[in-house]
């Protein structure tokens, strides 16, 4: 049956092109519902001891600047996709910025700058994992918390984001998405409400598996520092695959049954939801395994554990067990995105440094937590490839290019190559940005330290090396440096294309 009356909003969107009011009306409601997420830190900050007001009074201006929006504003029910854009963009921003808030109230003497404490905000929800702060313990346990949980929420946003926005410009969200599980087999309803409720489900179900993990753990004497503060806290970190950290040298604070269930967990935070959801609550593996872009993705983690390894081995920086841990662990947190760090992986030397670079820019599934180009892309990048050299020899065979055996439209497959080259010429600009700034600024960054803080920040990665190494922070870039990483984090996690199509004028044309 035909809904005459959104047919009509429709047509009247296309008349009065992006209904700017609409946006900022659902933008005030996503900024008033976030600031309750404060009564966490507030909890915690309370049960602490400490003060609960940086949390309050930032609540109370999120609540009541949201409200007061929402108020002069109307029409949210109304928004469309071309209002979408609008809506994920500046809902990042404001929320990173309220996020800043807490940070610049404390009176954290690491945080005092507005610059640093946004980029710790904004690092923070787009689990990111990259840090401002030299010294972690000096922070206080709920001013930490927040930190961790700011990154829980941002996974939660990047599912809706990849459900519900990234598909009208077909850059990865539900097309690659689809194409991954098929809709047969995985049964999800077209409603993107109701799939994101499950996939939520999943990802909370997820976090309170890996606590009780981690708690055991503990009862079993594998792991006695860890509490149930220092629980939560990191499977806040890894679900959402951010990466920060209530220790002052991360998770190499803790032992080897602690790595090894935090590699499993990253590992199933990189593997597309849709799937996961259909492998474990549905006890239906298959799909899962058929999965070519999960085979890549298990195959890609395996060469490059392989090849950390045996670098490590045979360097002798480590051995045993210990070299096959520490290179599995970087090599999941890396190549998903997580950035957690097991060991100093910046003084594990050059070859090292080159391959984690290089696991910078591969990313997990579609559908997914986590940041970079996404193995998806990958794989449909080498096939067209492939596609070119069989018709440079043969110019008269149509060779349509498959994913799980449903051919991909060329709109679809013209939408990655622009997202892959828009990435790497963010990244370039970035790096270059980085280089110049550090060398007119006088701070002590080399180009390589430049180019993979661009690298790692753009893919939400977080630690990079140098002074910005697992075992350092960025706090010695130049502010516009830091506003310069800022941007690559707020482009890098809403996939680039959401923010770009704002600056072109057939977007604000009717």
């Amino acid at each position: 049956m035909i809904n005459v009356a959104r047919l009509r909003r429709a047509a009247r969107r296309e008349t009065i092109g992006v209904d700017v009011g609409a946006a900022l009306n659902l933008v005030a409601a996503i900024v008033k519902y976030a600031s309750l997420a404060l009564l966490v830190p507030t909890a915690v900050a309370i049960g602490y001891g400490e003060p609960p007001w940086p949390f309050v009074l930032t609540g109370a201006v999120g609540v009541t600047g949201g409200w007061t929006l929402e108020r002069a504003t109307r029409g949210k029910e109304h928004v469309g996709a071309r209002e979408g854009f609008l809506v994920v963009s500046l809902s990042w921003l404001l929320v990173g910025a309220l996020g800043a808030l807490p940070y610049l109230l404390s009176g954290e003497e690491q945080l005092t700058r507005p610059v640093d404490a946004f980029f710790e905000s904004m690092s923070g929800f787009t689990t990111t994992g990259a840090s401002v702060v030299t010294d972690v313990p000096e922070l206080s346990r709920s001013l930490l918390m927040w930190r961790q949980f700011s990154q829980w929420l941002g996974g939660m946003g990047i599912i809706v984001l990849a459900l519900a926005v990234l598909p009208r410009l077909r850059v990865g969200g539900r097309q690659l998405f689809e194409s991954e599980a098929p809709g047969p087999e995985v049964g999800f309803t077209e409603r993107v409400r109701d799939t994101a409720r499950r996939l939520w489900i999943l990802y909370v179900a997820l976090t309170l598996l890996l606590i009780g993990v981690l708690l055991l753990l503990r009862g079993a004497g594998a792991e006695r520092s860890m509490g149930v503060y220092d629980a939560v806290a990191h499977a806040f970190a890894t679900l959402p695959i951010g990466g920060f950290s209530t220790r002052e040298r991360g998770v190499a604070e803790f032992g080897p049954a602690t790595h090894w269930t935090l590699a499993l967990f990253m590992f199933l935070a990189g593997v597309n939801f849709a799937l996961l959801f259909v492998a474990l609550v549905r006890r239906r593996v298959a799909p899962l395994l058929r999965d070519q872009e999960f085979r890549l993705y298990v195959a890609l983690l395996a060469v490059a554990s392989l090849v950390l390894a045996a670098i490590l081995a045979s360097t002798d920086v480590h051995e045993g067990e210990a070299a096959v841990r520490h290179g599995v662990f970087q090599a999941v947190s890396i190549m998903t995105t997580t950035g957690f760090a097991s060991a100093d992986f910046a003084a594990w030397g050059a070859l090292a440094a080159v391959a984690l670079v290089g696991l910078m820019f591969l990313g997990g599934s579609a559908g997914s937590t986590a940041g970079s180009i996404k193995v998806v892309r990958h794989l449909l990048i080498g096939r067209m490839l492939r596609r070119e050299l069989d018709q440079t020899v043969h110019p008269e065979v149509v060779y349509p290019v498959r994913l799980n055996g449903r051919m991909i439209d060329e709109r679809t497959l013209r939408a990655v190559i622009v997202f892959v080259l828009l990435y790497i010429g963010l990244f370039a600009v970035g790096a270059l940005a980085i280089t110049v700034d550090s060398a007119l600024a006088g701070a002590d960054v080399s180009p390589f330290e430049a180019v993979a803080a661009s690298a790692a920040t753009l893919g939400n990665v977080g630690p990079s090396f140098g002074s910005a190494g697992p075992m350092g922070s960025y706090a010695d870039f130049s502010p516009f440096s830091k506003l310069v990483m800022i941007a690559l984090m707020w482009l890098g996690r809403l996939e680039i294309i959401p923010i770009a199509v704002l600056f072109t004028k057939n977007y604000w044309r009717a």
